[in-house]
């Protein structure tokens, strides 16, 4: 199994769904030191099996595969459905565009997209939302890879540790995108990433990977100093040449940098936190279905929006420090990732 310690740089690219993690992402950062991550959240085992064989064709580095413990849902009620649709309409949709109330299944089958996992074998494996069974665990375990699980609190922390896994990501206020609590529909005792970081790598034996907001190789050093083995970062990466972000997203990290990050249930109808824009500020306060099922009711306005590079309907994934994200290639921000914590001394 991969030691975090043999890392020429310290650095878990965090896992990033919706094509941002595109092979060429994934690889480079292998390539340069650190581990590459693949966000399968929403993917068909066909789709993953294709990003994997494509990334081992350009790596051979350690590589993380994350999903998501989606929750069970019931299909809401057409009272629901309908408030949801209507809040949606009025933010004036663009001609032609029709929403569609969303059918079940809302979420991939887990054990189907875990099948290319045991084919191909990425060194990590890791899960957002929650655990995944002892059986996963334990076939994982005997294919030689290190399992992860984000927490958001002590107290998932704990359950991680109990569950067999080999370190627990520990993600701060900060993070962008969706926030890994266990429960979807109650607000986590929220911590900031160096206090959570501290707070996990002191009671729990199991290693720490520190995630949220962490851009530079001083913040790198603040979270090894603060216990952890190695830094999870996305939002670094987004404006990288090899990012699948779309250019909407990237200009309004690149110029959109007097904008608040917030955090959302608009999107997904689950806590993320992204850059402000219209669909945010429209949805303010009004209803959003359970979480993946607004995630689907949204999901052509928001390709729409992509397509036609409107920023301000697209869910742009952000940490609070997107403001100091930077543009090069995977393999110069590496570097100079490398070189900044160098210059901090002591690794």
């Amino acid at each position: 199994m991969i030691d975090f310690s043999s890392l020429a740089v310290p650095v878990i690219q965090a896992p990033m769904a919706g094509g941002i993690s595109t092979p060429r992402l994934v690889s480079a950062v292998s390539n340069s030191g650190g581990i590459g991550s693949f966000g399968f959240a929403y993917d068909s085992a066909q789709k993953i099996g294709e990003s994997l064989a494509a990334v081992r064709a350009m790596t051979r580095g350690p590589v993380n595969a994350n999903f998501f413990i989606f929750p069970t849902v019931s299909p809401p009620k057409d009272g629901a459905v309908a408030q949801a649709m209507q809040a949606l309409d009025s933010l004036g949709l663009p001609q032609g565009l029709a929403l569609v109330a969303p059918q079940p299944p809302y979420a991939p089958d887990l054990s189907q997209q875990l099948l290319p996992i045991w084919e191909h074998r990425p060194a990590v494996l890791t899960f957002h939302f929650g655990i995944p069974s002892a059986g996963v665990m334990d076939r994982a375990h005997a294919l030689q890879m290190r399992v992860g699980v984000t927490a958001t609190q002590l107290s998932e922390a704990q359950m991680i540790e109990r569950s067999g896994a080999d370190f627990i990501v520990a993600q701060g206020l900060e993070a962008g995108g969706h926030r890994g609590t266990f429960e979807p529909d109650t607000n986590d005792a929220v911590l900031d990433t160096l206090t959570l970081t501290r707070l996990l790598s002191s009671r729990c034996s199991i290693p720490i990977v520190s995630a949220g907001g962490l851009m530079s190789g001083g913040d790198i050093r603040k979270a090894l100093d603060a216990g952890a083995v190695a830094a999870q970062m996305g939002t670094a990466f987004l404006c990288c040449e090899e990012s699948g972000a779309s250019t909407a997203h990237k200009e309004y990290i690149l110029g959109q940098r007097d904008r608040p990050t917030v955090l959302t249930r608009a999107f997904s109808g689950r806590l993320a936190r992204g850059i402000e824009n219209a669909f945010i500020r429209g949805l303010s306060g009004e209803p959003v279905l359970p979480f993946p099922v607004q995630n689907s009711l949204t999901a052509p306005l928001r390709q729409w929006a992509a397509r036609e590079n409107n920023g301000e309907f697209q869910s742009l994934w952000a940490g609070t420090a997107f403001g100091r994200a930077r543009q090069m290639s995977v393999s110069d921000l590496m570097r100079t990732l490398g070189e900044e914590l160098a210059q901090t001394g002591r690794r």
